[in-house]
């Protein structure tokens, strides 16, 4: 994959595979999403000929598989779409080894990943006139009926992945965007006639999901108002009518908030609140925003907190370094800190110091996410 990165672009917090990876190994968040996805699907219903699902921002998978299990559980003769947008390569690999075991529970799956903007991938299409004869459409029909025999086919496609997922950035805003915009469509070949009216081509494909999930898909500082016209509006409108899409981010008020705050002073990490975006996503939506039910919970009932992984014994009088090193990993990864401003801190040990005594005050650390659901009216 190359990164043609602008040499006068800070280095982008989520580009970084180091930081990015050990926050996910170390904490719990998306086990916690995925608990909290699950039991919104019971308000599902689904129509024929597929439950439809949206992942907007895939990550390393680890949801998207979670909430297929889920889904499996409450419909386990109902054929899926499942699409997944992700930019990152190293990401899309990830998430490609979680699926042959979800494959082999539940054959009638059609699983599409993308690498479109939050505006195109829902319908699997750019907006721009000259890019569509661009798109590069590669389906892939699995042979057998083994999680192994899966996984072979799906690592012999990496040679085209590494030709397709490439990125650049963005000249307007520094973030990582396709150079080919990309579809990747992939099912059992044994349930192709099941599958005929599920498999999507660049002719068919079309929105109308029962469950869209909006976790962390957008940088903590960016402007409700973009915020909501870019990734928001579109989402919520590729919904079904009936459908519903859960949206998470990060909220502070934790303990990991109060070592960066330590750092770098009050500074204001999360701007934007679940009422502050709604606002600005009626604002966008017009008149038709009567068309959608865009209630939110009230006080801290759209409060979900998760942790850092540890045990009771690692945080005492002596903390282990690793413990150390992960927590101020997770909070500065979850305040979304630009390296450069990182980096400064790293030539003493005040930032290990703080994070210490963070983490004695509280017993450990933990941080808050804003989780609540919109929907479509039926």
């Amino acid at each position: 994959m190359t990164q043609q990165d602008s040499p006068d672009k800070p280095f982008r917090f989520y580009d970084n595979r180091q930081k990015y990876l050990a926050f996910v190994t170390t904490t719990n968040e998306k086990w916690k999403i995925s608990a909290r996805v699950a039991a919104e699907l019971d308000a599902v219903r689904p129509a024929p000929p597929a439950f439809r699902l949206f992942d907007a921002g895939m990550g390393d998978g680890t949801v998207l598989a979670n909430t297929l299990r889920a889904m499996h559980q409450r419909h386990p003769h109902v054929p899926f779409y499942a699409v997944g947008k992700e930019i990152s390569l190293e990401d899309l690999r990830l998430s490609l080894d979680k699926l042959p075991d979800r494959l082999v529970e539940h054959p009638a799956s059609v699983i599409v990943m993308t690498n479109l903007f939050y505006s195109e991938a829902p319908w699997l299409r750019p907006n721009a006139p000259d890019m569509l004869d661009k798109v590069e459409w590669k389906t892939v029909a699995l042979d057998g009926t083994s999680s192994f025999g899966f996984s072979e086919q799906l690592r012999a496609i990496d040679p085209h992945l590494v030709d397709t997922w490439q990125v650049k950035s963005s000249p307007k805003s520094g973030n990582p965007i396709y150079v080919t915009p990309s579809v990747l469509v992939i099912y059992r070949k044994d349930h192709e006639f099941l599958l005929n009216d599920v498999i999507p081509t660049p002719e068919t494909a079309h929105a109308d999901y029962d469950f869209v999930i909006a976790s962390q898909p957008w940088r903590a500082r960016t402007p409700a108002p973009l915020k909501a016209r870019t990734v928001m509006k579109p989402l919520l409108t590729s919904l079904a009518p009936g459908g519903r899409m859960l949206v998470a981010q990060s909220a502070g008020g934790d303990p990991g908030e109060d070592i960066v705050t330590a750092i770098w002073g009050e500074d204001d990490i999360f701007p934007v609140d679940r009422y502050a975006l709604v606002e600005a996503l009626k604002a966008e939506l017009g008149p038709a925003a009567s068309n959608y039910d865009l209630a939110l919970p009230s006080g801290g009932d759209a409060l979900m907190s998760y942790q850092m992984h540890t045990l009771p014994e690692e945080v005492g009088p002596s903390i282990g370094t690793s413990t150390l090193f992960a927590a101020w990993n997770a909070a500065t990864y979850v305040a979304q800190i630009e390296d450069g401003r990182i980096e400064e801190t790293h030539n003493g040990v005040r930032h290990l110091e703080i994070t210490a005594d963070v983490l004695r005050r509280y017993g450990g650390l933990w941080f808050n996410d804003e989780v609540f659901v919109l929907g479509r009216k039926a």
